[in-house]
């Protein structure tokens, strides 16, 4: 049977974490889905990267990055749903610029918008070189996680109430993006019923 390290020693059975996460997944579901602002979910992770991230140019290698990307959508996507969530796909992933080893990342994770079970993080991707102080954007990505319920399947989740205008602008380019991924989805559809006909 799988076991995982517990903090501070010992193992923890897989079967018991699934259980913990069903079980937060009933209790997500039985709470009222009043709308929440994206601050109540918000997520900022910083990790100092050293030469176990590098790649063969010495940089930090991008998938490091966007392992970072990965964890901290997702605790903001489960922060809002109440619940555990699954990735669905990465929208979109830009590389600005090289990390450094040395550089602390500072990985910035916040719900733009939210479907009936989907929600959209955007992240943004910070490098600070720890002498200086200065900060460079490295990285921007869109992701869409799904939330579960404790069987597994697609459950609602509460909306979202934009309080700035920094926000309802990050909701309404989160729309398109939406629609874009739908019209794809039936553009490659039809495409291949046709070549199916």
């Amino acid at each position: 049977m799988g076991e995982i390290e517990r903090e501070g020693g010992g193992a923890r059975p897989l079967d018991e974490l699934r259980e913990q996460v069903r079980e937060a997944a009933r209790a997500a579901s039985a709470h009222e889905l009043a709308p929440k602002p994206p601050s109540a979910s918000m997520v900022t992770l910083s990790q100092h990267m050293d030469l176990g991230h590098a790649n063969f140019m010495g940089n930090v290698h991008g998938g490091e990055i966007m392992k970072l990307i990965d964890t901290a959508a997702g605790i903001a996507a489960s922060r809002h749903a109440g619940g555990p969530v699954v990735t669905a796909s990465l929208d979109q992933m830009s590389f600005l610029h090289p990390v450094h080893v040395g550089d602390v990342v500072l990985v910035h994770a916040s719900v733009n918008d939210v479907g009936r079970t989907s929600i959209e993080v955007g992240v943004r991707v910070e490098a600070e070189e720890i002498l200086s102080g200065r900060r460079t954007h490295t990285s921007s990505a869109y992701l869409v996680f799904v939330a579960l319920d404790e069987r597994g399947h697609p459950r609602p989740v509460p909306g979202i109430s934009p309080e700035t205008e920094v926000e309802r602008h990050r909701q309404a380019e989160a729309k398109i993006r939406r629609q874009h991924r739908l019209d794809t989805a039936e553009a490659i559809r039809r495409r291949r019923d046709q070549l199916d006909a």
